[in-house]
């Protein structure tokens, strides 16, 4: 009798230890955001957030910072309202983007939209080709060293039509938001993606692992889906900058190159770095700085990573035989996947 009371016992408390002990497992959210898409994937032992509330969160990031929102403060300030009061969405990605305004001496510039729009990259999407007298024209609008963030946070310009345009450093900084709403959850390890920006938060810890990315070949075809490589990520933010698809080959040398607007000219510079991936402390960084590097050439590139071994960084470029070529930093060539 004795035995059946253990047995029994023992029974219970295993039974009881069964039901409380819940299983990890990967939750993964998906949806539209930013004219692109996004997913999620965390790992819980249970559901801690849900679809909606991304969404909502990702409205309201689009309700501060969209230039293809009428309605959003971003575009009222365009539009010459002075009195638009900004929220933190808003005025972190403005000190961000000072930041690397500063440290790129004025090759990241978020003003540089008049010249995006006139162009025909921006909202309205009209493609046209500009006279040296019309960039002339553009370009006392640009400088991102003539507009301020108040302490009533209200922005002013000191030219009405300069149009502000954080479109390089947004999409970086809406994967940080996420991340940081995840923590707020109690969510220790996820790896957050919106329109190719990304940040892994910890670790793959169901796979016992940290989290595997692939960087495309920016020469692949459309229909493909080429890696040049796999690189592990532990609580670091990555972007790529390149103009992916849209590499173009120079019609009398039959060279490679991409075409980005460089904000201190005005104009449409050839570049023959193809694509910048980029790694560090946040997405909003990351995004920035791969769009700097899209306007430096390779040496100055080199240079400007000395001063900052804070950065990961992949550099895809044509060659004088025009042979895509790659360099990497160290510390980024040591989370390269063999």
């Amino acid at each position: 009798m004795k035995e059946l009371k253990r047995f029994c016992s023992f029974l219970i408390v295993a039974i009881l230890f069964t039901s409380c002990t819940k299983t990890t497992d990967f939750y993964t959210i998906q949806g539209e955001a930013q004219g692109s898409t996004y997913s999620i994937k965390y790992i819980s032992t249970e559901e801690k957030v849900t679809k909606n509330q991304i969404d909502s969160l990702l409205a309201a990031f689009d309700l501060s910072l969209s230039t293809y929102r009428p309605d959003s403060k971003i575009s009222k300030i365009n539009a010459g309202d002075s009195t638009v009061v900004v929220d933190d969405f808003f005025t972190e990605t403005f000190q961000l983007s000072e930041q690397i305004y500063k440290e790129t001496n004025g090759l990241f510039d978020p003003t540089i939209g008049v010249l995006v729009n006139a162009y025909g990259f921006g909202p309205n999407k009209k493609h046209q080709d500009l006279s040296q007298k019309q960039v002339d024209s553009l370009l006392q609008f640009v400088g991102f060293n003539k507009i301020a963030l108040n302490a009533n946070k209200t922005i002013s310009k000191k030219h009405n039509q300069t149009f502000i345009d954080f479109n390089a450093i947004a999409q970086g900084y809406s994967v940080d938001v996420v991340v940081n709403y995840l923590k707020s959850k109690g969510i220790e390890n996820a790896i957050v993606e919106i329109g190719g920006e990304l940040f892994a938060l910890g670790k793959n810890t169901i796979d016992n692992k940290n989290w595997v990315v692939g960087i495309d070949d920016p020469l692949q075809k459309p229909e493909e889906r080429t890696l040049i490589a796999k690189v592990n990520l532990e609580n670091l933010g990555m972007a790529t900058s390149g103009n992916y698809r849209k590499v173009m080959i120079d019609e009398k040398t039959g060279k490679k190159f991409v075409h980005i607007i460089n904000p201190k000219t005005g104009l449409a510079q050839k570049n023959n770095v193809l694509s910048a991936t980029v790694l560090s402390k946040s997405s909003a960084l990351s995004d920035g700085y791969a769009t700097a590097f899209m306007l430096m050439s390779l040496e100055e590139s080199k240079v400007f990573l000395q001063k900052h071994p804070e950065l990961y960084v992949m550099l895809l470029y044509a060659d004088e035989a025009n042979k895509m070529q790659q360099f990497t930093t160290e510390n980024f060539n040591s989370l390269i996947i063999d």
